[in-house]
């Protein structure tokens, strides 16, 4: 089932307006994750919203927004005044400008989107707007709201839709100067340089998302499998780092390690499982299941549905 839609309204494109829906182009919920429990019962954890002064319980009803403008004083803002103040975006993506992809910095860049036609109505007008952005090679612009804040919203055409990424303001992006400042000003040389490009060539090669495993994730299924199955944890030993002694030595060794690393790339590779459906099935009853499922019956492992509220 296809995930519900996070927003609602309409596309425009100066006259031109149809009508789209905006959906998570990204999940996390395939991710393993954990519940908070108490380690003498072995029960969940709840929270519960109390008065910071007199601890009491607050029901939902009771709960307001506020801005606090000093140590204990705060300024009191109702839902009412919030919808006051809703902008236009809430209800319509108006496309502002077209610029070229390489115009935005990634940093400015929060997370994607899928936007398509919401409803039979509006084909026509979307593939217009879609076909515009793909010929002239641009990303279109505009402003939505979500979760009640505007963001900008940078629009590429990807197969049949477009592809919605938000954009930080300005005054969210933190200058690199404060961090780059103290950065010693270092002259490499012409040898140096040679050999780093030399171990970049050997390393080239196409992005491919499905060349890359979320090597944690499936520590985490190894983990939870030896632990139903009763095995005993062991720690391993972790690989030490070591200071650079003689950079020249280090980017000579380095240029041997690339190529035998290139070579045995070469080598025809078993594709790694997505995460999605090889989680499932790595969780599957493993060698060691009679004991597995003795360990089950004294302490009950958690559903998929409890893992995703944690």
């Amino acid at each position: 089932m296809a995930p519900r839609a996070n927003w609602k309204g309409f596309l425009r494109l100066s006259l031109v307006t149809c009508p789209v829906a905006l959906y998570p182009a990204t999940s996390e919920s395939e991710k393993i994750s954990f519940n908070q429990l108490n380690r003498q019962t072995g029960h969940r954890i709840n929270y519960i919203k109390v008065d910071a002064d007199t601890g009491d319980e607050v029901p939902n009803e009771d709960i307001v927004k506020g801005y606090e403008l000093e140590k204990g004083q705060f300024i009191e803002v109702t839902k009412e005044e919030l919808e006051e103040i809703a902008l236009e975006s809430t209800r319509t993506i108006e496309i502002d400008e077209f610029v070229d992809k390489t115009d935005i910095d990634p940093r400015y860049l929060i997370r994607p989107y899928y936007l398509r036609p919401d409803g039979k109505v509006g084909h026509d007008a979307f593939a217009v707007i879609r076909e515009t952005i793909r010929e002239m090679n641009k990303v279109a612009i505009g402003r939505v709201v979500l979760t009640n804040r505007e963001h900008i919203v940078a629009l590429e055409a990807m197969d049949k839709g477009l592809v919605g990424t938000l954009l930080r303001y300005p005054y969210e992006v933190r200058s690199e100067q404060e961090y780059f400042d103290e950065i010693q000003d270092v002259k490499v040389t012409k040898d140096m340089l040679d050999l780093a490009k030399h171990i970049v060539n050997q390393k080239a090669g196409n992005f491919d998302p499905e060349k890359f495993e979320d090597h944690y994730e499936s520590a985490l299924v190894e983990l939870i499998n030896q632990k139903r199955a009763g095995k005993v944890i062991r720690r391993k030993e972790r690989p030490k780092g070591e200071n650079i002694v003689d950079l020249m030595d280090a980017l000579r060794k380095s240029v041997g390690g690339a190529a035998a690393e290139a070579a045995a790339q070469k080598k025809p590779a078993k594709k790694s499982k997505k995460a999605s459906a090889g989680q499932k099935e790595m969780l599957m009853p493993i060698a060691g299941e009679k004991q597995a499922k003795e360990t089950k019956a004294k302490r009950p492992v958690a559903t998929k549905s409890q893992r995703r509220s944690a």
